[in-house]
């Protein structure tokens, strides 16, 4: 019975060495599966009786050689993957984010130490305004801090529209469903499009509510009905008798159109119109 290793190939008339290359020899072990009802552990002694090497050190040495040479070419494969650079502008996204929110309540606390009346109004303005009334009242170090995050802002505004025109690329179908910047994200949620395409539509619906769900699990409080989906339009708009079927039907389809991406790479418009028409049909309040 012929067994294949990654050093060679062994039957009852002997062994076949594959060389010493350890290039070649990765190529080799990547082709190479065995079931485990068919495994055999390998003894480095196969390999000396070979001729591959003489020692256990020897043997230790090559296939340190081999696997990190496998490792090394896995590593460039997935940094040539279509949505390794969405998720690295979504998780830039995310940072801007919270880089801007803090700077903002920071600079709005400082300016009440010089200007009390503001106290009691800042909270309900606009960002945008907020940071106006700073810049124009303020002076100093405090006027500059404005205006930096102002153009922090205008950073992160066109990062966003790059972000979404990204995922319409890498996700079309997808996309199509909720929209790029609500699918980036829950592209960035999943970790990646292949780990995307194997979710099933239950966890899509409630990927991003990972706090809540734990707080379901462990103090028994209510269990979520959506997660980053939410901040679809379908779903926040929806009345709230029917918000969670539209969630539900949603997030089946998106676990279809995830699949459609990874595996088709192109948008599929029959699928797309029929799944906008069930996900309309899942908000109709009956």
């Amino acid at each position: 019975m012929l067994q294949r290793y990654w050093f060679g190939d062994v039957d009852e008339s002997g062994c076949r060495p594959a060389g010493t290359d350890p290039a070649r020899l990765a190529e080799r072990a990547a082709t190479l599966r065995t079931g485990m009802e068919s495994y055999a552990p390998i003894e480095w002694e196969v390999a000396r009786d070979c001729g591959v090497i003489r020692t256990r050190e020897e043997y230790i040495n090559l296939l340190r050689a081999v696997t990190t040479t496998l490792a090394r070419q896995k590593i460039a494969q997935s940094y040539q993957a279509r949505d390794v650079e969405l998720l690295q502008m979504v998780r830039m996204l995310d940072e801007l984010d919270n880089v801007i929110n803090l700077l903002q309540e920071r600079a709005a606390e400082w300016y009440q130490v010089t200007n009390p009346s503001f106290s009691r109004k800042y909270r309900s303005l606009p960002a945008k305004k907020m940071l106006a009334i700073v810049r124009r009242g303020a002076g100093g170090g405090l006027a500059d801090v404005a205006g930096e995050i102002e153009r922090l802002a205008g950073t992160r505004s066109r990062l966003m529209r790059e972000v979404s025109a990204r995922a319409d690329e890498v996700m079309p179908n997808t996309s199509a469903l909720i929209g790029g910047l609500v699918a980036a994200r829950l592209l960035s949620c999943a970790g990646g499009l292949a780990a995307l395409a194997r979710m099933p539509g239950s966890t899509i619906q409630v990927l991003g509510s990972e706090r809540a769900l734990f707080s379901h699990l462990r103090g028994g409080s209510p269990p979520p009905k959506h997660g980053i989906i939410f901040q679809h339009r379908r779903v926040h708009n929806a009345p709230k008798e029917v918000r969670g079927r539209v969630a539900r039907v949603l997030a089946a389809k998106l676990a279809i159109a995830a699949r459609l991406d990874y595996y088709r790479g192109e948008a599929v418009p029959e699928f797309i119109e029929d799944a906008q028409a069930r996900i309309d049909e899942a908000g109709v309040v009956r």
